[in-house]
């Protein structure tokens, strides 16, 4: 029987780490290659086609849920899992919508992990006991349609221009980071505001972390 690779996604190295060695100590389970930011996942993701990967949801440039998005259309084979320091009703949504297949939370326990990678792996869908029970108890509810609506409409770019809108960064360190003019920055900022109909920064920072693109514990002052 083949192992089952896995790549690891996520930024802070500590954490990484741990999930690697409780990963590395299971027999049928290969971690093969681990990614600091959203980019490195879908060029890694490229290169080494994983059976699964473990996704952080705040991932630098660009965040896990815009990652897990690029994966899924290029290279639909591989299943994602999901791993969030929040149950946010948003953040499930739009792991769902983006083709996430599993959702955990980072306090989840080691035997949860390998059981979301090999169900996920078979064919099934995984969700954690917590997220699950939230999942159940708000699947009545369609207040959610129009915020998922609205993200449908942006572009990969406008995604990652939005995502360093809200944490923070200036015109020209959008720019620098994304390897595009300031005008052109400009323009996808107007773009947003105008699909969005939001048309302040401190807004734009608020739909953000409402639609999952950057968690809530990132803490704006523009707040």
């Amino acid at each position: 029987m083949n192992n089952i690779t896995v790549l690891l996604a996520e930024d802070h190295t500590v954490v990484r780490e741990g999930f690697r060695m409780l990963l590395d100590a299971e027999a049928d389970l290969e971690v093969v290659g681990e990614a600091q930011t959203g980019r490195q996942a879908v060029e890694l993701t490229e290169r080494l086609r994983p059976s699964v990967i473990v996704m952080d949801i705040a991932m630098p440039l660009p965040n896990g849920l815009e990652a897990t998005r690029q994966i899924h259309k290029a290279f639909p084979d591989t299943k994602v899992v999901i791993l969030s320091a929040h149950s946010d009703d948003a953040y499930i949504d739009q792991a769902i919508t983006v083709g996430a297949v599993g959702f955990l939370l980072k306090q989840t326990s080691s035997h949860d992990l390998s059981r979301a990678i090999r169900e996920v792996q078979n064919g099934n869908t995984f969700l954690g006991p917590v997220v699950a029970k939230r999942l159940h108890d708000q699947k009545s509810l369609n207040g959610r349609k129009p915020l998922k609506k609205k993200i449908a409409l942006l572009s990969s770019r406008e995604v990652e221009v939005l995502q360093l809108i809200a944490e923070g960064k200036a015109n020209k360190e959008t720019a620098a980071e994304l390897g595009i003019s300031i005008k052109t920055v400009e323009k996808h900022r107007q773009n947003l505001m105008a699909k969005l109909n939001i048309h302040e920064i401190s807004g734009l920072t608020r739909y953000a972390i409402a639609a999952g693109i950057i968690e809530s514990s990132v803490q704006m002052t523009i707040l």
